[in-house]
């Protein structure tokens, strides 16, 4: 068999209009040092979402998107020796990078000018069959199915690195703004670490598996926290939050914006939301590093992971429940 079932980006538009089309396109084949794998379960990301609606410019023409994929090797590039045929292997956003820049020679790899992403730059995860470098594909932890996997390699990783960016002290109080795939690991991990964790997000059962995970509080997107935070994440890709969020820090708090996409910033005001040393720290995608690091966190630390499965042929439907917000934690296709 020389094609295989995958979703196309045909026009970037709003996912209500259908911009994905589910078409027999050819089974790629890896190049010297990739692995073709086939693809057992991807995670539905916001970014898909911003991809497919044109808020980020795809790269490649027809993209396939997807880049929460757990997968098994079937075919080895003639480069590879430390992976084989039948491994379970880890396909996440960042798909390569230039190795010698200056970013990458001082290990801020995620900021390689360079760098390429898979389901932007490559074809994804949404589909039967993708490709990945070999150095950029991840061993995974025991202890979770494939669909429990999934979320884990971007919500998981990005909300890591989101967290890390955020500088929450030990036992420090963290607020969480949005309440989806990644953030409800994110939550899980600041617990496990000693945080305190208040959640702001809209929707009833959102706000209610904030606290079934363990959340001190859950209330709206816009309302106050019942204490001064020391570390925010805003992971709704809502600019209006960011004021919001930094009139609900202490002195010296840190926001972290998760996102790679954000709508307009209102203009701040510099005494109430900028003043005694705030600041605010963007995220720009991981280190495979981070990456690592999370995943290891994960197998030590039994995370639960909310997910909805969806099959492959209702990709889209999926995204149109994403920006609906008809489901907590996160969806998954399955082929």
């Amino acid at each position: 068999m020389d094609t295989m079932n995958a979703w196309a980006l045909t026009e970037a538009g709003p996912i209500d209009t259908n911009p994905l089309s589910y078409e027999r396109k050819p089974i790629p084949r890896p190049g010297a040092g990739e692995l073709l794998v086939r693809v057992n379960a991807c995670g539905v990301c916001r970014t898909d979402l911003h991809v497919s609606e044109g808020d980020l410019a795809p790269h490649r023409a027809r993209v396939t998107p997807g880049h929460e994929i757990v997968s098994t090797v079937v075919e080895l590039g003639a480069e590879v020796s430390d992976l084989s045929v039948g491994d379970k292997v880890g396909v996440a956003w960042l798909r390569q990078t230039c190795g010698t820049c200056r970013y990458c020679r001082r290990g801020a790899e995620n900021l390689c000018p360079y760098s390429q992403y898979t389901g932007w730059d490559d074809d994804g995860g949404y589909a039967e069959y993708c490709t990945v470098p070999a150095a950029f594909a991840y061993r995974l932890p025991g202890g979770y199915d494939d669909v429990e996997l999934a979320p884990l390699l971007c919500a998981g990783i990005i909300g890591y690195r989101a967290l890390k960016r955020a500088s929450l002290p030990q036992g420090g109080r963290l607020g969480i703004y949005g309440f989806g795939g990644s953030a409800h690991l994110t939550a899980q991990v600041a617990l496990a670490q000693g945080a305190t964790v208040h959640v702001m997000t809209r929707g009833a059962q959102a706000q209610q598996l904030a606290l079934d995970l363990g959340a001190a509080s859950a209330a709206g997107a816009y309302d106050a926290p019942p204490e001064p935070l020391d570390s925010a994440i805003l992971f709704a890709p809502v600019g209006d939050l960011v004021p919001v969020a930094l009139r609900a820090l202490d002195r010296g708090g840190i926001l972290s914006i998760a996102g790679i996409h954000l709508s307009d910033v209102p203009i701040l005001n510099y005494e109430r939301e900028m003043f005694y040393e705030r600041e605010i720290r963007s995220v720009t995608a991981n280190t495979r590093a981070d990456g690592e690091a999370f995943l290891r966190f994960a197998a030590d630390h039994h995370l639960r992971v909310t997910t909805h499965e969806y099959p492959l042929a209702q990709a889209q439907q999926a995204l149109k429940d994403l920006k609906a917000g008809r489901f907590d934690g996160a969806a998954v296709l399955t082929s």
